[in-house]
């Protein structure tokens, strides 16, 4: 089998008066569920190419997972956006041939196997790029390629039990751990491999050439909540009197016909608060500045309660006018259905409607980077199994072999 490697327009390319900040990066996507296909879908809303390898007839097991209109998935609608699909079976010599093939042409290769997987398959980084010396190659796993759990099944669940996320979050009356009602380790690592896949890019321009990215959910984990939920475990000599998250005694107000949240860090927050809510002590010199609250945990917790015990007779429109009045930092406790219809969610445009071919109507968050001279915009609908299969195949030189090569079962 042999491959063209000169370069040739992608069908579907992005055309733009001002291009994203990556156009003209081909990466090649060998992911499945969220943590690859997200990370791989912020390149793409920056102009990346992408090329994503599903298995023929099965695909991404995220097509399959939660909500889901005709048999594809939000997840998989969401975390796909901007790519074109290849149905190719890298069990066969012939596939992984056309992998070899699309790597040799590529800037970026991202793939989420158990450590060991590709390399046995002859699509580790060592056999790429020995081809292609300035590939960017970013292997995302669960525990990490080294250690006794290298080889460990790791969902986020898992992750969040390991690294700290779900005692993080324990019950403070019984200790039972909590999970976060969404995939927080996945897409928490996602944004830690775009992150380093672009700095590795950069340092590529620089005259520093391709390297190999290791990045496992653990590791992607620990770093997010050590930053502020990791005190005690962070400063070993702090005395322990305090809890390690420095949030986790915050908790919503209830007002009369909803919820909401003040966050009074500074002097004036607290002293703003309890005016707002008609609370009075805030002046006492045992709480009146955040050195003496942190001193005296048990008076500021008595002013707190008269606080959520007055906002229970609020109305939330009220409570939120009177604290910003006095420039309390505050908000309403909005679902995301609410959110979509919140005013400053419509003046600031942040959700963008679209039609999908497979699953009909779709409400998008833009890309949350607003660049001032290039763009990011999310790509085209996520790909139907295999879409642009002939169309990638054609690109490599490989229009001819196309029929024998589906008859055979190495493409579909």
């Amino acid at each position: 089998m042999s491959a063209s490697r000169s370069p040739q327009r992608r069908s579907g390319q992005r055309r733009s008066e001002h291009p994203g900040p990556l156009a003209g990066v081909r990466v090649v996507e060998l992911a499945i569920a969220l943590t690859g296909p997200y990370a791989v879908a912020l390149l793409a809303d920056q102009g990346a190419e992408v090329v994503k390898v599903e298995r023929p007839g099965f695909g991404d097991i995220g097509r399959y997972v939660g909500v889901s209109v005709n048999g594809t998935s939000a997840l998989y609608t969401m975390c796909n956006r901007g790519k074109r699909s290849i149905a190719l079976d890298i069990h066969r010599d012939e596939g992984r041939d056309i992998v070899r093939a699309l790597a040799r042409d590529a800037d970026v290769f991202v793939q989420n196997f158990r450590p060991g997987v590709v390399d046995r398959l002859g699509l580790g980084y060592d056999a790429l790029v020995a081809e292609n010396p300035e590939l960017v190659y970013a292997s995302l796993s669960g525990f990490g390629p080294e250690g006794p759990y290298a080889s460990k099944g790791a969902y986020d669940t898992v992750i969040q039990a390991y690294g700290g996320l779900a005692s993080s979050q324990a019950d403070p009356e019984t200790g039972t751990p909590r999970f976060l009602n969404q995939t927080a380790a996945d897409k928490v690592t996602s944004l830690y491999a775009a992150q380093a896949i672009t700095a590795a890019l950069f340092a590529r321009e620089r005259g520093r050439g391709g390297q190999h990215l290791h990045l496992s959910m653990l590791d992607a984990v620990v770093s997010f909540l050590w930053a502020d939920a990791a005190g005690n475990e962070a400063l070993l000599d702090a005395d322990g009197t305090m809890k390690s998250s420095f949030v986790s005694n915050f908790r919503p107000f209830r007002f009369t016909d909803g919820w909401g949240i003040a966050t009074p860090t500074s002097d004036a927050d607290f002293s703003g608060m309890c005016k707002a809510f008609g609370v009075d002590g805030y002046d006492d010199p045992l709480v009146a500045t955040i050195v003496e609250r942190v001193r005296h945990p048990e008076e500021t917790r008595a002013v707190m309660a008269r606080c959520y015990e007055a906002a229970e007779h609020l109305t939330t429109a009220k409570a939120m006018e009177r604290m910003e009045a006095l420039r309390v930092p505050c908000g309403v406790v909005l679902s995301p259905a609410e959110l979509v219809d919140d005013p400053h969610a419509r003046a600031i445009e942040l959700f963008e409607d679209s039609h999908d071919p497979v699953v009909g109507r779709v409400r998008r968050p833009r890309h949350p980077v607003r660049f001032a001279t290039t763009t990011a915009d999310l790509g085209g609908p996520a790909p139907a199994l295999g879409q642009q299969t002939d169309d990638v195949l054609r690109e490599l030189g490989l229009g001819d072999q196309i029929e024998s090569l589906r008859s055979s079962g190495i493409v579909a």
